[in-house]
């Protein structure tokens, strides 16, 4: 084929293909009908058009209402170098003893699993994103007292494959797998434009369908687990029981057991993000294949631009009413194939595009519907919820967002292994302050609501909600914390009493604090009075927190707080920590004499 060829193939090629598949989380599946794509920006539903009265001056077309002012965190210097904590790992298969110092409260039994990348190289190929990583499962069993660990990689496809070929033969997130070497020039030549096959390395978190535990990431591909022994057993692929071509790895739980995701897919109509609901069985049968029978798309949303669909990596639930948040991190769909044929990975097809709004989609879960009402505000990106709940006819939504989308594309393996010094600082302060915020819907608003009044009415929040001339609720946030948030350098990660809370009106949110290009603090956030506790010790970088409540709770902060705690500075010198939720004050720490990467997410079980 000539060179002038080459595009008008690729032309004829994407008419012809169905879809379009960018793997790994940081792309959340990217699926579309080339032939199909939609014109122009927001769509945004229209209400009636409001006949103003010709002797009343017609009302202005933008907000009278602004956020806050952005806030971002003091530059730094003199930042160490965490190399060692993005760096390749042994697996610990077998169960090991810990040290405990101080006290693990006897009532804590269960599991306290985790998962992130744990493996960087195969042979001479080495990964280029941290995203990338080989997925490693982490279980602490915690029993009177006493707390046991083991570790192992997920038996992936991808793992096994590249395994046996001693090279990157799966393409990641931000890795491109090259073509075979042992192939002529020719076969080299038109591997580039073989569709990649979806990667099913599951190494973000760890969910819950059915009763059954399951490692997932952000395609459509996800790996049941024994979580008592970490064995990788079924292999899910969402399509195969509904009409997606992705799922997140965070989904949300009703009380009754129920769980809601999103998903992608594609049509003749379009790009569409999908609500996704999976009933619990009326029996729990224990069995070694997965089983998603019944879940059903509750509600399909048109994306904005079908031929730049926004990446996502989780959504908002209250109780009854999940919503989408259209964020300006856009994907362009042409510009991946390119790149396939370039050689170039995955990840560089992401686009932050400030000038256009965040949108605000609000589905009922008893109905389906998507609310008539267009929510709307200046372009913000979110990577995890906090909690949203109702309140008086209001929709109270609370997030940790960022005033700069381009962040996912910066955490490759190479800015994370940087060398204490200049490169290093430069590279944390270029990052974005991500900071907790709320945002407040109005949830009845109709044709006779006056326009370019604050409708939000709730005496405890400060953010606002306007309705506009053209029938659209434009919203500004409320900033969920007070200075001394900002010189913990932002919040991520957070976690609240989800068993007992979540889309509940709540006061504690717990997180973590980044003054480092990883999290180096824990952190306490009390709603009502942004009183802020920490802990945080020097050279000593926590992962997630998670909240288990005492079986004789009384209060929302009784129970206590996990974290696992990793440094840098010294060789297999990794603890569980365990603080009392309500004070802060560490109760214990089990010693484990392994070396374990920074991690993603993860969960407590009390059944494992």
């Amino acid at each position: 084929m000539k060179a002038g060829r080459a595009i008008p193939f690729l032309r004829n090629s994407l008419a012809k293909s169905t879809w379009v598949s960018v793997t790994r989380r940081g792309v959340a599946d990217i699926s579309c009908e080339i032939g199909e794509l939609h014109t122009g920006q927001h769509r945004v539903a229209q209400g009636p058009e409001p006949q103003p009265d010709p002797a009343m001056p017609k009302p202005s077309a933008e907000p009278t209402i602004s956020p806050p002012a952005p806030r971002t965190r003091p530059d730094v210097s003199g930042l160490e170098s965490i190399r060692p904590l993005v760096s390749t790992v042994e697996e610990t298969p077998e169960p090991i003893g810990t040290v405990v110092k101080g006290t693990i409260p006897p009532w804590i039994h269960g599991s306290f699993l985790r998962n992130g990348p744990g493996k960087f190289e195969f042979g001479e190929n080495s990964y280029t994103h941290w995203f990338d990583g080989m997925a490693m499962m982490h279980r602490f069993c915690i029993k009177d007292g006493e707390v046991t660990y083991c570790s192992r990689f997920l038996r992936s496809d991808s793992y096994v494959k590249n395994s046996e070929k001693n090279r990157i033969v799966v393409s990641e997130f931000g890795t491109l797998a090259m073509p075979d070497p042992c192939k002529n020039i020719f076969a080299r030549f038109f591997s580039r434009f073989q569709i990649p096959k979806t990667t099913d390395n599951a190494s973000v978190n760890f969910v819950k369908y059915k009763g059954d535990y399951y490692v997932s990431t952000e395609t459509n591909f996800m790996r049941m687990i024994d979580p008592q022994t970490l064995e990788t057993k079924d292999k899910v692929d969402w399509s195969k029981f509904i009409a997606v071509n992705a799922a997140t790895a965070h989904p949300h739980y009703d009380r009754d057991g129920t769980t809601y995701n999103m998903g992608n897919s594609y049509g003749k109509g379009g790009f569409f993000y999908n609500i996704i609901r999976v009933p619990l069985p009326k029996e729990k049968v224990e069995r070694d294949e997965a089983d998603l029978t019944g879940a059903e798309i509750l509600c399909s949303i048109p994306a904005s631009d079908s031929r730049r669909p926004s990446y996502y990596h989780s959504f908002a639930m209250s109780e009854n009413y999940a919503v989408f948040i259209e964020q300006p991190i856009k994907l362009d769909l042409l510009k991946f194939m390119l790149y396939r044929i370039q050689g170039k990975s995955f990840h560089k097809v992401m686009s932050w595009d400030p000038s256009l709004e965040t949108i605000f989609h609000v589905v009922d879960k008893r109905t389906g519907q998507n609310s008539k009402v267009t929510y709307y505000g200046k372009a913000m990106f979110t990577l995890h919820q906090i909690n949203a709940f109702e309140d008086n006819g209001h929709l109270v939504m609370d997030m940790c967002c960022g005033d700069d989308g381009n962040v996912i594309g910066d955490f490759t393996v190479e800015n994370l292994r940087r060398a204490s010094g200049e490169e290093l600082d430069k590279f944390y302060n270029g990052l974005c302050t991500n900071l907790p915020r709320r945002y407040v819907l109005p949830l009845n608003v109709n044709e006779q609501t006056p326009v370019h009044e604050n409708l939000v009415t709730l005496p405890f929040c400060s953010a606002k909600a306007e309705k506009m001339p053209d029938g659209r609720v434009f919203c500004v946030h409320e900033n969920l914390y007070d200075d001394d948030l900002v010189e913990f350098g932002g919040l991520e990660f957070p976690a609240i009493n989800y068993n007992n809370y979540n889309t509940r009106k709540y006061r504690y949110y717990y997180g973590c604090g980044f003054g480092h290009v990883f999290s180096d603090s824990l952190l306490k956030m009390d709603v009502e009075t942004k009183e802020l506790k920490s802990w945080r010790y020097p050279g000593l970088y926590p992962s997630e927190p998670v909240f288990v409540p005492s079986p004789d709770a009384t209060d929302e902060d009784d129970g206590v707080v996990m974290s696992v705690i990793i440094t840098p500075r010294e060789e297999k010198s990794t603890f569980l920590l365990v603080l009392d939720a309500k004070t802060f004050k560490e109760l214990g720490r089990a010693e484990v004499p392994v070396n374990i990467p920074y991690g993603t997410h993860g969960v407590f079980s009390d059944s494992a």
